[in-house]
Parts: structure tokens; C-alpha cells; sequence
């Protein structure tokens, strides 16, 4: 028994330490991330003005700036700095972006740990470790966990949902009532606040329980649906018009935007069919849990039941939520983990069986069920690596910031503010305004200061993101700055730039089976940083094994880090 408790305590670690560990591995954004992770930034560096709000916002915040397509909630970004500020003044700012990510992350872990819980007391205990290994071994909900990305906000009230929805054989009907009650609240905060396509899933839920909870009607659920619209309205609609300066209530905004003007369809566009015959199965990763455990589980009559409860609402969510052209996995996270668990109640019923049906059935049945769960937790760690192999932008931004403070602490000053232009691919690629600044500091670039929240020694790269194709066109643009970032280096007007870096990127997988590849050249007196270091060096290392073959990711230049020379050396600007 201990063994077990042992293995139980084992399996419930691995969802939160999987998630961090993709955190770590990962650390930067993307542009999806992009409002969300600047917002949590400004919050914590600015604050929230009472006096003179729109002047402050409107300087100080980069959202005034970069809107975005439809502005977006700030619900997310007060919970983060909120809960974030005590660690980040512990342990410095220079670690801000991971703790309010690690924040986000140990939330959805949490959330899954409680769908893991309730699973268990429905479902016993040998369904709950089927159920935490199949989840464990995903990619995509675990390297998203951390992200900052709109639907990662509602997947931990969703899912949360999820959990409180699963039966309780030991509780007394009115208690079976309230938790229903409470999943239908947060699914309703969830839609309100933060993604309004859960909004689907709200109804379909709703839509299944009329069915098979007899005692369940619109009179019970109705009155609580409408409490919870209202104290989510409370919640979204005067903090978003607060820092957004204008009366507003962001989802109905996207809503209107995406769904009824149909504009989310200059995104791409993707048939009906896609969520169920590619989504699905890239984010369940094994292909025996809808090859094998879910269809198996759906016939037999003693899991049916149980089967139908998790997957029929979820389902029916993604094939209405399938009319909308636009489509992206993470726009139907929500139902991995319902789907999942159908999964675990396949495989225990199949684990179940074999051991019934003789020792060398038994042994054979594990292994393939335990050999699938590996290789999928070896899909998902290559999945992991080539993934953090896409933040040049972020790499790029960490090796100046790291350049420009060896060079302020070797100087006399104690502090530097560096002006620095990021084009499209680097911004789209890992640079955030948390990658600007040391020691706790941000900058106003357009008063060119530092907001000093500790003293000490501290650099600031003051960020410019221009887009507008006119304006980089004229050489007087480019005199600003003494870095540049640029994926395209004539598209940086002067001729007194210098390149003093290059960070390289995932460009597909290289096979090299003559120990001839073809390689992107660069000048020799160009360094490579970041990643791509590491990755040149392990190829190195199999090539001198194999022979010369490599089979493993191409790396090719992405972002290049350029420096103004001026008289031969660039000009420390001290504060």
C-alpha cells in the first residue's frame, strides 16, 4: 500500500513539474502571448493611476500603442501582477516572466490535479493513474499551461468545471446540485471574461445535464446563470474600461469581431472536419486513446455511461464550434482533459480484462499500454525541444540585454538606457518588455527614463517595435538606436552598422547521411548565440560518433543583432 501511495504521489508531482520543466525549457513568448505577458509587465512596473489616468495609460502602457486586433481582458494580467508582486521583489525582477508564468501554469496544474482528484473518487483509483499518465504524456496542454494566452486563463475555470461536474457517489443530492451549480459559474466567468467560445461549451454542458440528472432543470439553473453573468459583467466591464479608457466589455467586442463580422477568417481558414481529424488527435499525442481506449470504452456497457457524460458535451461543443471557419487547437483545450479521461476509463477497463484473461495476455496488454504512453512522453519531449527552438526574438533580446550589462558594469556607470528597434519576427518571436530591463527597472522610451523600483545598478533597452513601412524606410529613423534586431539586415538603412550576433531558428528537420549538409554560411567574424549553439554542439558530438550522420533539427539564421559603431566603439548613455 505504501507503494501505491508512493506512485499516487509520484503521478499527481509529474503535471506540475512537467509544466514547469516546459517553462524552463521554453521561457519566451509568442506574439499570441503578446498582450497579455505586456500588460502583467505594465502593472506591475507602472501601476494602476488614479489621477491623470488616461495621460499615465496612454504614456506608460504598451497597449495604447499595439491594440491589437480587438482589445483583450485585463482580468489576467491584475490576477498575475497581483499575486506575482510579493515573489518578484524576493527574487528580483530579472525573473518576473517566469514567476507570473510559473503562476499561470501551477494554476492550470492545479486544476488538472482536481479533475485528477474527483476522477478517482468516481471512477477509483487504478482509472485516476490511467488518467494522470495519459495527461502527463500530452504535449500541447502542458507546454501551454504557462503561456498567457487568453484560453489558458479560462482552462483553469473550465477544467475546474469539468471536475466539479464528475459524479460523487457518496454526496447527497443537494451538495451533487451546488457543485453543478458552481461548474455552470465558472463556465460562465470563463465565457464572460475570457474567451466567449466557451460559451458553447457553457450550453452544450447545461444542454447534457437536463438529460442525465432528472433532477436538473432551468428553474435550478437558470436564476444562478444569471447571478454569474452579472458578477462576471462586475468584474470584466469596469477594470477593462478602466485601462482601456473607454466603456467596454471585451469579449462581446471579440465576439462581435471574429464570429458575427467574420473577420477571425483573415487568419485562415480550416474545413469543418479539421478539429475532429487533426486537432484532436495531435493534442491527445497517442494514437490508441481514440484508435483504442475511447472506442473501446464506449461499448462496454458498465463505462458507458461514464463515457458519454465526458465526452458528449465536449463533442458536441467542437462540432457546433466547428462551423466557425477560422480554427486553432488551442480554441479547444478545454475538452482534452474530459476527452482524456474517457481514454483512462478504456484503458483500465482494458488493463482490467487482460488480467482475467491470463498472465502472458496481461503482461502483453500492459506493455502495449504503458509502451504507448512512453513513446508518446518521447514525442512530446522532442515536440518540447524543437519548440523552444522558435524564440529567436526572445534570444536575441536576452543576448543584448546580457551584452549591454557586462559593458555598463565594466564602465563607471551605474546605469544605462539603451535605445533599441525590434522588427516584426523578433517581436513575434520572444521579445517582451521584460526582456528590457535588470535590477528592476523599466523605461519610458519616449522620455527616454528609468522608473527605478530598487536602487542599484540597473540597464534599460528602451524598445521601439515600428511597423509602419514609410517610417523605416528613412535613414533619420535608424539614427535613433544603438541596437537593432532585424531579421532582414538591408532593410536597416546606414552603413554604420555592425553585426554582432546572429541567433539562429528551427528552419526542419536535417538528415545527413554522408556527413555532407547543406549549411547556411556566415561571415566568420559573426558569432552564433543562443540555441543554436547548443545545437551545433550536440550535432557535433553525433556526428563524430555516427560517422557524419545527423538526423536532427536545421538550424538557420533568424535574427540578427546589430550595433551602431560610433567612433569605433558604441556610446554608453548614463542616467
Amino acid at each position: 500500500m505504501k507503494l501505491l501511495s508512493v506512485l499516487d504521489l509520484g503521478l499527481s508531482l509529474l503535471i506540475p513539474t512537467l509544466i514547469l520543466l516546459h517553462l524552463f525549457v521554453a521561457p519566451y513568448t509568442k506574439v499570441e502571448e503578446s498582450f497579455n505577458i505586456q500588460a502583467t509587465h505594465d502593472i506591475l512596473v507602472y501601476g494602476t493611476p488614479l489621477q491623470n489616468a488616461y495621460h499615465r495609460l496612454s504614456q506608460n502602457y504598451d497597449h495604447f500603442t499595439f491594440p491589437g486586433a480587438v482589445p483583450r481582458t485585463f482580468v489576467g494580467p491584475v490576477v498575475l501582477a497581483g499575486l506575482g508582486q510579493p515573489m518578484v521583489n524576493l527574487i528580483g525582477f530579472d525573473h518576473a516572466q517566469t514567476i507570473v508564468r510559473g503562476m499561470l501554469g501551477l494554476a492550470n496544474a492545479a486544476a488538472l490535479l482536481l479533475f485528477a482528484r474527483n476522477f478517482r473518487r468516481a471512477y477509483g483509483r487504478p482509472a485516476a493513474r490511467w488518467y494522470l499518465l495519459l495527461q502527463a504524456s500530452q504535449f500541447h496542454v502542458i507546454f501551454y499551461a504557462s503561456r498567457t494566452l487568453p484560453n489558458m486563463f479560462a482552462f483553469s475555470l473550465t477544467t475546474t468545471a469539468a471536475a466539479l461536474l464528475l459524479p460523487n457517489p457518496q454526496a447527497p443530492p443537494e451538495l451533487i446540485h451546488r457543485r453543478h451549480r458552481s461548474a455552470i459559474s465558472l463556465l460562465v466567468m470563463a465565457g464572460v471574461i475570457f474567451r466567449s467560445e466557451v460559451a458553447l461549451l457553457l450550453f452544450t454542458t447545461i444542454f447534457h445535464l437536463l438529460f442525465v440528472v432528472p433532477s436538473t432543470s432551468l428553474e435550478r439553473i437558470v436564476p444562478h446563470f444569471i447571478v454569474a453573468v452579472i458578477v462576471s459583467l462586475i468584474m470584466t466591464v469596469p477594470l477593462d474600461s478602466y485601462f482601456w479608457q473607454k466603456p467596454l466589455w471585451p469579449e462581446l467586442w471579440g465576439f462581435y469581431f471574429n464570429a458575427v463580422q467574420g473577420n477571425s477568417s483573415e487568419w485562415g481558414t480550416s474545413p469543418w472536419w479539421y478539429y475532429f481529424v487533426s486537432a484532436i488527435p495531435r493534442l491527445l499525442v497517442n494514437p490508441l486513446t481514440w484508435g483504442l481506449m475511447i472506442p473501446v470504452a464506449w461499448k462496454q456497457p458498465a463505462v458507458r455511461p461514464a463515457v458519454k457524460r465526458l465526452l458528449v458535451p465536449s463533442l458536441l461543443f467542437v462540432a457546433i464550434y466547428s462551423l466557425q471557419p477560422h480554427k486553432e487547437a488551442r480554441f479547444i483545450f478545454y475538452v482534452v482533459p474530459s476527452l482524456t479521461g474517457a481514454a483512462a476509463l478504456g484503458a483500465d477497463w482494458i488493463a482490467r480484462r487482460s488480467i482475467k484473461a491470463g498472465k502472458t495476455a496481461a503482461v502483453l496488454t500492459w506493455g502495449v499500454l504503458l509502451g504507448s504512453i512512453a513513446v508518446s512522453f518521447v514525442a512530446s519531449t522532442g515536440m518540447l525541444v524543437i519548440s523552444s527552438l522558435n524564440y529567436p526574438g526572445g534570444e536575441a533580446l536576452a543576448y543584448l540585454r546580457d551584452t549591454v550589462q557586462a559593458e555598463v558594469a565594466a564602465s563607471s556607470s551605474s546605469s544605462a538606457v539603451v535605445p533599441v528597434h525590434a522588427d516584426v519576427l523578433s517581436c513575434m518571436t520572444g521579445v517582451t518588455l521584460f526582456g528590457t530591463a535588470t535590477g528592476y527597472a523599466s523605461a519610458v522610451p519616449s522620455k527616454g527614463k528609468i522608473v527605478r523600483k530598487n536602487p542599484g545598478s540597473s540597464v534599460v533597452l528602451a524598445l521601439d517595435k515600428s511597423e509602419n513601412e514609410s517610417v523605416l524606410a528613412q535613414e533619420e529613423f535608424w539614427k535613433r538606436f544603438d541596437y537593432v534586431l532585424a531579421e532582414d539586415t538591408t532593410k536597416v538603412k546606414g552603413d554604420d552598422w555592425e553585426t554582432v550576433g546572429v541567433v539562429k531558428g528551427y528552419g526542419g528537420i536535417e538528415v545527413s547521411m554522408n556527413g555532407h549538409a547543406q549549411e547556411d554560411k556566415l561571415p566568420e567574424d559573426v558569432p552564433v548565440v543562443g540555441q543554436g549553439v547548443s545545437v551545433e554542439r550536440w550535432k557535433n558530438r553525433v556526428k563524430a560518433i555516427t560517422g557524419g550522420k545527423w538526423v536532427g533539427p536545421r538550424m538557420v539564421p533568424r535574427i540578427y543583432v546589430l550595433r551602431r559603431v560610433k567612433d569605433g566603439k558604441r556610446a554608453v548613455v548614463d542616467n
